[in-house]
């Protein structure tokens, strides 16, 4: 098995936070999620343009009645990415806990 590996996209604090998020919603309206990460719309718009390219999230757009909604939803590659993204974060913890000399 090969060893986790860090995620370039979510290195990033901000997408860190919108796809640990998505991860936990089936779809996710746009304003929802810029309202849980505090982000501007043209800022939320950016990021997940880029988690879109990359294939971590996928968007839908459509109406409520006559207004425009955005819905995004993590790809089942981006719950790849995301785990194995935290499994080496955690290697990482686990590594520099053992080595940090304690004073006697």
């Amino acid at each position: 098995m090969t060893e986790p590996q860090l995620d370039q996209q979510l290195l990033e604090p901000v997408r860190l936070s919108i796809v640990a998020l998505l991860a936990g919603t089936e779809w996710a309206e746009f304003a929802f999620v810029r309202d849980s990460v505090q982000l501007t719309d043209s800022a939320l718009s950016k990021r997940i343009s880029s988690l879109s390219e990359t294939g971590h999230v996928e968007v839908r757009k459509g109406y409520v009645g006559k207004r425009p909604r955005t819905w995004i939803r993590l790809s089942d590659a981006g719950r790849v990415a995301l785990s194995a993204h935290i499994a080496r974060l955690q290697q990482i913890a686990t590594q520099a806990g053992q080595t940090t000399a304690r004073p006697e």
